[in-house]
Order: structure tokens, then sequence, then C-alpha cells
């Protein structure tokens, strides 16, 4: 007993910054690495491949991303809904929904498994992708969609984890399933001249292995989100929890998706090398962001606890203390990557024309980049209380609407049909949106918090 249940965490009571950062440090890492699942197949391409593969890789990522948006929300509904019912201490409904979530994550993973093996080549047409990287990006997608399944089991039984403060598991997982994607990459690229099959094949594999292990680790549980497999069912009261957080969740981050497929569609309107450029420094940028999303977890676990405990002035202490430290984290490690612009995007591609596009994106992106911060550590104290539809309608209105009226007029404007004013769109939307977020929370605080009351 002990021995499991040392990685979880009580959010409800101790020191709230020390407990943050212990349970954020892990996550952070967490994302780094899988973030080094994209970045080594987009060095490897990007080195051994050329520019072209390294566009065909990079500008998948906006697609993938607004296919499985909608069913990542779920998971976050999934560790919302464990989250509040293990610090209310009720471990039969914390049963039910670890059964519920990861039967949800398979049969999510299979039917978007289906739906984006299929789709991969309209839906890439659609995005304006030029010839030359078309038919790479496309079998690229096919083959990452085959691995969709384990994908969804993971991210659901990972969110499971995070949702009793266990963030360290999924880290050791996914250092293991990351030397073996690296592994796998440069065999299968540089030996056997694979291409962006053999990046996309190095993933899946990996993603695998993370899979089994963290289902196993569900499995030989002997605390209450122990998975026995012969109860995988929906409970209904649980998937409707879970959809009451999840979708509008997930919807919101397809909405994002859609708004940045739209910017990628329009970073495709220039030249490959201009889509090669953006899709180094893109990944780049997703070192800060997933070190900041670290933040936006703790908030949504923490304020989930302890709303759950009746812990209500807690919860308003958790959003202030997480808004400084995301805000903190993205500006130092913004800035520092910025600094280091050239040598790390001459990392995924020597050509000084492919590096001038990336800094050109960094040079906009990453100064402000702790303002995205800001923002979704509201999105995830509101939803921590219980709303997620709020946060939804704000990030439709705040930062996709916005951004698709961006590129609809002003983009547009010959005169400003440049990838400069294009990026712009970026930090104004995450300023406005975090603006709204933070109005919308101290509207309802009182109501929900009862803060009169504690």
């Amino acid at each position: 007993m002990k021995k499991n249940r040392r990685y979880e965490m009580d959010m409800t009571q101790g020191p709230l910054l020390k407990e943050i950062l212990v349970f954020s440090g892990p996550l952070m890492l967490t994302g780094i690495l899988q973030l080094l699942y994209n970045a080594a197949d987009i060095v490897v391409v990007g080195q051994f491949a050329g520019a072209t593969a390294l566009a065909a890789v990079g500008s998948t990522a906006s697609l993938i991303n607004l296919i499985v948006n909608v069913f990542l929300g779920l998971s976050v509904g999934a560790s919302v809904m464990v989250a509040r019912h293990f610090g209310a201490g009720n471990q039969e409904r914390v049963q039910e929904g670890v059964h519920t979530a990861v039967t949800l994550g398979l049969v999510a993973g299979i039917a978007v498994g289906v739906f984006g093996f299929l789709m991969a080549k309209p839906l890439l047409q659609l995005m304006d992708s030029p010839p030359d990287v078309i038919d790479s990006a496309a079998l690229y997608v096919r083959i990452y969609f085959l691995g969709m399944p384990v994908n969804m089991l993971y991210n659901f039984g990972s969110a499971i984890l995070r949702a009793v403060g266990d963030t360290r598991r999924p880290l050791y997982y996914l250092s293991i399933a990351g030397v073996v994607n690296v592994l796998l990459n440069l065999l299968l690229v540089i030996v056997f001249r694979m291409d962006v099959a053999g990046v996309a094949i190095a993933t899946v594999a990996s993603q695998l292995i993370s899979c089994v292990l963290v289902i196993l680790c569900l499995i030989h549980s002997d605390s209450s989100i122990h998975l026995n497999v012969r109860r995988l069912r929906i409970h209904r009261e649980s998937l409707k929890e879970i959809a009451r957080v999840g979708l509008p969740a997930g919807v919101q981050g397809t909405l994002f998706s859609i708004s940045n497929v739209m910017i990628q569609a329009s970073v495709n309107s220039f030249q490959s090398v201009a889509m090669a450029g953006n899709a180094a420094a893109s990944n780049l940028e997703g070192f800060v962001y997933t070190s900041m999303n670290s933040i936006h977890q703790a908030a949504v676990t923490f304020a989930s606890q302890n709303y759950g405990a009746k812990q209500y002035q807690r919860v308003e202490r958790v959003m202030w203390t997480c808004l400084g430290t995301v805000a903190l984290v993205g500006l130092s490690l913004g800035m520092l990557v910025f600094a280091f612009g050239a040598p790390l995007l001459s990392i995924y591609n020597a050509d000084p024309e492919v590096i001038a596009y990336g800094l050109k994106r960094m040079q906009i992106i990453l100064p402000t980049y702790f303002t995205c911060g800001l923002m979704d550590v509201m999105v995830g104290q509101l939803r921590g209380i219980g709303y997620s539809v709020m946060p939804m309608i704000v990030s439709l209105t705040g930062a996709c609407l916005f951004r698709v009226i961006w590129i609809l007029t002003i983009f547009s404007w010959p005169q400003y049909h440049t990838l400069t004013v294009l990026y712009i769109s970026y930090p104004v939307s995450w300023i406005l949106t975090f603006a709204i977020h933070l109005l919308c929370y101290f509207l309802v605080r009182g109501k929900r918090l009862r803060l009169n009351q504690t």
C-alpha cells in the first residue's frame, strides 16, 4: 500500500508553492520528453532528409491537434473528476471514474485513428499544403494515426495518475519510451533511409511503450485508482461528470487548433523554406509552452482537489500562486530560448534562410509567451471549480475568433500580408483572452467558492 501511495499527493494541506513545484517539476519534464519525440523527428529529417521532409513533418502538428483535441479534452475532464472525488475521499466514485476514463480512451483512440487515417490527405489539401510536401505529410499523418489508440490510452491513464498527484511515474515511463524513439529514428532514417515514414513509425512505437507502462501501473496499483480490466465499462454518472468539463475543454482545444490550422495554412502560402523555419521555431517554442502548461495542469488539479475538500480559501491561493509561477517560468525560459535562437534553430536545419524565417517568428512569440501561460492558468482555475463552458466561450471569442478575423481582414490586405503581421495575432489574442478570463473569475468566485463562509 505504502509503495504505491507514496506517489500520491494530498493537495488540500501543506505549503502550497512547494507542493505546486513538486507536482509541476516531473510534469514539466514529462512534457519536455513528449516534445522530444517530435523534436527528434524534426531534427533527424531536417538534418538527413532535407528541408522538404522537415516541412512535411513540421506542418502536420496543427492538423493532428485539430483532430485529437476534443478527445484530449475529455482526458482533462477525467482528471478533474477523479481529483475532485479523491479530494473528497470518495473511493467508489474514483473507481468508477478510472474505469470509465480508460474505456473512453480506448474507444476514442480507435475512432480518431480511423478518421485521421482516412482523412489525412483531404485535410492537408484544405490547408493548401504545397505539392512538394503534401504526399510526405499525408504519409506521416496516416502512420501517426494508426497509433492513436495507444496514444489516447496513455493520455487518459496519465490523467488519472495526475489527478492523485502522481507526476513522477509518467516521467519514468516517457524516459524509457523517449530513448526508444530516438534510437529508432536514427536507425530507420539514417540506416534504412525511410525518411518521413521512419520517424512516424518510431513515434508510434515509443507511444506504445509508454501506454503499456501506464496501464500496467494502474493495474498493479493497490490504491483507489486500481484498474481491473474485467470491470472496464462506461459508468453513466462518471461519463456525465467527465463530459461536463471535458467536452467544453475539447471544443476549446479544437477551436484553438482551427485558428492554428488557418495560421499554418497562411504560412503555407509562402514557400517551403518558410514552412521549415516556422516548424523549427514552433518546436522550440513548444519547450517553453509545455513548461508553462505544467503550471496550468497544477492549477486544474490543485483547484479540483481543494474544491472537492471544500477548502475554498486555498482554491483562491492556488490561482495566485500559479499565476506568479507561470509568469516567471514563461518569461525566463522564453527569453533564454530567444537569446540562443540561431544556434538552436541550426540543430534542426543549417540553411541560413530557414534559420532567418525561424528567428522572425521567435522574436515576436517568445518575449510575450508568458501571457499565454497566464491565460491557460485562468482556464485551469475555472475548470477546477466546475466552470468549463465559460472558458470555452471566452477562448472562442478572445483568441480563436479574433485570430480568424485577423487573418481574414488585416493579414489579407496586400501591404500587411507578411509573416510578422501574421505572428502578431498570437500575443494580442493571449492578452485579450487572459484579461477576459480574469474578469470572469472575479464575477463568479463568490458564488462558486462561497468565500464569505470560510
